[in-house]
């Protein structure tokens, strides 16, 4: 089944006077399950198409098609309604509530879906357990290192149940530990629950752990190649 499919997708952007090309013609499909990096320098277009694939920006022309829905058609609202319901996402930036707890700041998307208390708190509870924060769930985010932000942060995206995470530069801000141990939850996340995983990235360690690598120079897709990632190598 295809998760994502990206046809023929245009945008470009104004930086003064200058016209800057974000995605140039770009197609692609993504199935359902797979893990996949966006790379590429700085302005190769993998965030603009990370925020295609989410329905966070608009294509000037193309289309986008995640799941059942034409992105790149619906109203703001609609957008922002399936974000909700079947897209978890994960920045650079934590974006944790600074006044919330960990399990606060997960149960927030629940909260907003409309998800009942008793609900969210046993939900909440079993991520947390889940994504290696038992005992943590009443500290708030300054209580808690740059790793465990980024687990809160994983988390609230994969507590719904969406069948699709977007994450961009998830690693950014951690060191090469958590940055490890963060792309091995991906994995094992894919693994029990079969979450499809676009991740934009600079980061090599990323790269080399995902199944599917694109790369994108100037707003195109420059390679496109499969990988086992270490987990399923031989040897």
């Amino acid at each position: 089944m295809t998760a994502i499919s990206c046809k023929n997708l245009c945008k470009s952007f104004f930086q003064g006077d200058s016209e800057v090309i974000g995605l140039d013609h770009v197609s692609l499909e993504i199935e359902s399950g797979d893990i996949v990096c966006l790379s590429g320098p700085s302005g190769s277009g993998k965030t603009t198409l990370l925020n295609a694939m989410g329905g966070l920006d608009t294509p000037d022309s193309g289309e986008v098609t995640v799941g059942a829905f034409r992105v790149d058609q619906l109203s703001k609202g609609a957008r922002a309604d399936m974000r909700l319901h079947h897209i978890g996402f994960v920045f650079q930036a934590f974006n944790l509530i600074p006044v919330l707890t960990a399990q606060e700041n997960i149960e927030f998307v629940m909260q907003v879906q409309g998800v009942p208390a008793s609900e969210r708190h046993r939900k909440s509870m079993a991520i947390l357990a889940q994504v290696g924060l038992h005992g943590l769930e009443n500290r708030r985010p300054s209580q808690l290192s740059g790793g465990q932000q980024q687990r809160v942060a994983v988390a609230r995206a994969i507590v719904s149940e969406p069948t699709l995470v977007l994450a961009d530069e998830p690693t950014a801000n951690l060191d090469s530990s958590n940055a490890v141990q963060l792309i091995e939850l991906f994995l094992e996340l894919n693994e029990k629950f079969g979450i499809t995983f676009v991740i934009a990235t600079h980061d090599e360690r990323v790269m080399s752990y995902c199944r599917r690598l694109i790369r994108l120079v100037d707003g195109k897709i420059v390679t496109d190649v499969r990988q086992q990632p270490p987990s399923q190598q031989s040897g």
